[in-house]
């Protein structure tokens, strides 16, 4: 049988308290008890002694003298001192039961002839336990004597311990009825308890399992509160977004491989099938299959890279100078073409980044400056810090982006419709430039450049967290 996390969580918890709770009881129990013990020892130690004070200054009424009978004096300390709740005073003269207190007792020990023997053989005060019709007795015998009468006498402090300990177990029952009672209540208080405490790790319960079984990774938990059960809602919903971005990332790659790599493909397979023996239609065709493969190799190399952007470890955060950075990428590109190649301005600050990543992207746009502009056009390439921002650009003399353009030649596979001649680019470069950008938490668009042209500016805040 399948117990719920919620049953456990309240199980545990009665244990616990239970267990608590009969300590409690069990200590509680012990600690009266011996304070019983200790509360009646010490009630016949004061008998005692006050018996010795009212026999050290008891006269008799008739003659003032002091008492010279111990049926007398015994009988006057019963009227003098009544006995507490559950005890019970008697007085034994030359061997015979004499005088009870008037307080009725729970039962009559003075009528047991066989006690009585026992306690007038008695020299010095002793304390015993005997049985009753009302239970255990505990008592203490007390031999007294007067000068003047030989007849021996005892004053005997009975003191019914089962009636007073029945007290004792009336409030433990009290006391056990009590906390099983407030058991009860907190069972129910915690089965409440674990049901608002649990209700977020069922709701990812419920969600995981939704998502496993029609893989909808756009669910995400409501985060109430800013506890350790909140805590792990978001916790869960950032790892869906990062699911999320994986699972996207990867359909895009398998999306745009098998639709981008099916024309090469297709172009490869037919030549090879057309090839004849001729020595120079081979060579025609094994040039073409290479330079085919070739942009395969490019193409594919392209979409992992956008594959990545976005995942952990994408980037390598290290300390970059603006400075060195851009006058580096000018030198770079200078091979990629004769332009008319300058440094607009630097920018004197380091910025936390990729370094990799930001010449790459740098030498991209670069590299699409290139393909739209013809011989001895000029490209120039620029930094500087504006509003805690640096701005990273790249611009040129070409022909410049249409309005209608700039925004969607960022995208996967799409081409301006103003460049210079054709080229065998898959249209991923500037798709590239945009996610190192966004991977470093800043944006990338396209503005008219000064004098005409386009010019692809980049920015990137200064403090981010990556």
């Amino acid at each position: 049988m399948r117990v719920s996390a919620r049953g456990r969580i309240v199980g545990w918890m009665l244990a616990v308290v239970g267990l608590a709770l009969s300590i409690s009881i069990f200590a509680t129990w012990t600690v009266l008890l011996t304070r019983l013990d200790d509360r009646m020892n010490l009630e016949f130690s004061n008998e005692a002694e006050k018996l010795r004070r009212y026999a050290a200054t008891a006269l008799d009424p008739r003659t003032g003298r002091p008492v010279d009978d111990v049926a007398e004096l015994l009988t006057g300390y019963l009227a003098y001192n009544p006995p507490d709740r559950w005890e019970t005073f008697f007085s034994i003269v030359g061997g015979q039961a004499d005088r009870v207190t008037a307080v009725e007792a729970p039962a009559r020990l003075d009528t047991d002839n066989t006690l009585v023997r026992r306690l007038a053989a008695a020299t010095r005060p002793d304390h015993g336990v005997t049985e009753s019709a009302a239970g255990t007795v505990w008592y203490v015998v007390i031999p007294v004597t007067v000068s003047a009468d030989p007849r021996p006498g005892h004053f005997v402090v009975a003191s019914f311990y089962d009636l007073h300990r029945e007290e004792i177990v009336g409030a433990i029952r009290v006391l056990s009825l009590s906390a099983v009672a407030a058991l009860g209540l907190a069972g129910a208080a915690g089965w409440f308890v674990a049901g608002r405490v649990l209700a977020p790790i069922r709701l990812v319960r419920r969600t995981a399992e939704q998502i496993s079984d029609s893989s909808d990774l756009t669910r995400r938990l409501h985060v109430r509160g800013d506890d350790d059960v909140a805590a792990l809602a978001a916790t869960f919903n950032h790892m869906l977004d990062r699911l999320e971005q994986v699972f996207v990332a990867q359909r895009h790659f398998v999306d745009d491989a098998g639709h981008e790599l099916r024309t090469p493909i297709t172009v490869i397979r037919g030549h090879l099938e057309l090839m004849g023996d001729d020595p120079a239609d081979r060579a025609e065709t094994l040039a073409l299959v290479t330079d085919e493969l070739e942009r395969m190799n490019r193409m594919v190399d392209d979409l992992l890279t956008l594959a990545k952007a976005g995942q952990p470890g994408f980037l390598d955060i290290e300390e970059v100078e603006l400075a060195d950075l851009t006058v580096s990428v000018v030198a770079k590109s200078r091979a990629l073409g004769e332009r008319r190649w300058r440094v607009d301005q630097v920018a004197e600050a380091r910025v936390p980044a990729d370094r990799q990543r930001l010449t790459q992207a740098m030498m991209q746009l670069a590299a699409n400056a290139v393909r739209h502009t013809a011989v001895d056009d000029l490209i120039a390439v620029g930094s500087a810090v504006r509003d805690r921002m640096v701005e990273v650009w790249v611009r040129d003399s070409g022909p410049g982006v249409p309005a209608a353009d700039r925004e969607r030649i960022f995208a996967r596979f799409m081409r301006g419709t103003g460049q210079t001649g054709g080229h065998d680019g898959a249209g991923l470069g500037l798709a590239i430039v945009r996610s190192i950008v966004e991977a470093h938490g800043g944006t990338v668009r396209v503005v008219e450049a000064p004098g005409g042209g386009a010019c692809f500016v980049m920015t990137i805040p200064i403090r981010t967290t990556l």
